[in-house]
């Protein structure tokens, strides 16, 4: 291994290789995957002047710590969290010098879940189907970070000139989550009353949800259709109701296809801010199109 590389030395709850993803494949059941907050990863790239493709780390709620081999850039975005290079705190959104051998730990978030770590160069694990995301329910990618793993960096520690910063667009981690919502291919499948419920009622964030969607705690949605649906495609934003009459939210890992109704899809641009929504805060669903007859 070259000097263009780190070891993990605390992965954290979850720590995964994200990028942009695997779109085009869900014809072979293949889930788009990549970074959950588009936008942190994205600005965490443009901070290093890498491609915006680049792979990064997402951490979910508790950080990690990795040992640089050679000097590299690196930047933290998404949740705010501490960031110490061997022990001394150093910048969260800009970019950090980090000298060969030290010891990079990102904290736990201060408010919101995911934060995005990137080196300069980026990460240079082996992709697959044109991508080196994580995707946690095909199994393809590089597994979860494990203590002791090592893993490769692209060029020379930094792909281009780092961003000199005076101000970070960045939004904070809603401590309300408000999700547009269209109306779904199964929207008749319940009744008149649970879509007015859907459209009116508080609902709060499992600490269930997953890189897979986010699961929900709050009134059940009555069915006016028995039975299950032959299993036909899903699309990334599909709020789906299984038996226990809760809305599930597919984020970027969801099923290709499924059998239970989807009620309605919140538009892509709303689940940055999905991926942020720490378990117990409220959730509210404003519907952008008509629900209930």
């Amino acid at each position: 291994m070259t000097d263009g590389a780190f070891a993990v030395v605390r992965p954290g709850a979850l720590t995964t290789v994200q990028d942009e993803g695997r779109p085009g494949h869900a014809h072979v059941g293949v889930p788009l995957s990549g970074a959950l907050d588009r936008a942190a990863r994205d600005l965490a790239n443009r901070l290093l002047g890498n491609p915006a493709g680049a792979a990064v780390l997402e951490t979910t709620l508790d950080g990690c710590a990795v040992r640089v081999r050679g000097a590299v850039t690196v930047a933290v975005t998404g949740a705010p969290c501490p960031v110490r290079v061997d022990g001394r705190p150093v910048a969260w959104g800009a970019p950090v010098r980090v000298p060969g051998g030290a010891l990079l730990d990102v904290g736990r978030a201060v408010v919101g879940v995911r934060s995005y770590l990137a080196f300069g160069g980026g990460i240079a694990v082996e992709p697959i189907l044109g991508s080196r995301s994580t995707d946690l329910l095909s199994g393809l990618g590089p597994p979860p970070l494990a203590a002791g793993a090592m893993l490769p960096l692209g060029g020379r520690g930094g792909a281009g000139a780092a961003a000199r910063v005076d101000t970070l667009p960045w939004r904070e981690p809603p401590r309300e989550l408000v999700l547009r919502l269209g109306p779904g291919p199964r929207t008749d499948w319940f009744t008149d009353n649970a879509l007015r419920t859907l459209a009116t009622a508080r609902y709060r964030v499992s600490s269930a949800s997953n890189r897979i969607g986010l699961r929900t705690e709050g009134p059940a949605l009555e069915r006016a259709v028995d039975g299950e649906l032959p299993s036909e495609g899903l699309v990334l934003g599909a709020v789906q109701v299984p038996p226990d009459g809760r809305p599930v939210v597919f984020l970027a890992d969801h099923p290709t296809t499924g059998g239970y109704p989807v009620v309605g899809v919140v538009p892509e641009a709303d689940l940055d801010a999905a991926a942020q929504a720490a378990p117990g805060i409220a959730l509210r669903f404003v519907p952008t199109g008509r629900l209930a007859s």
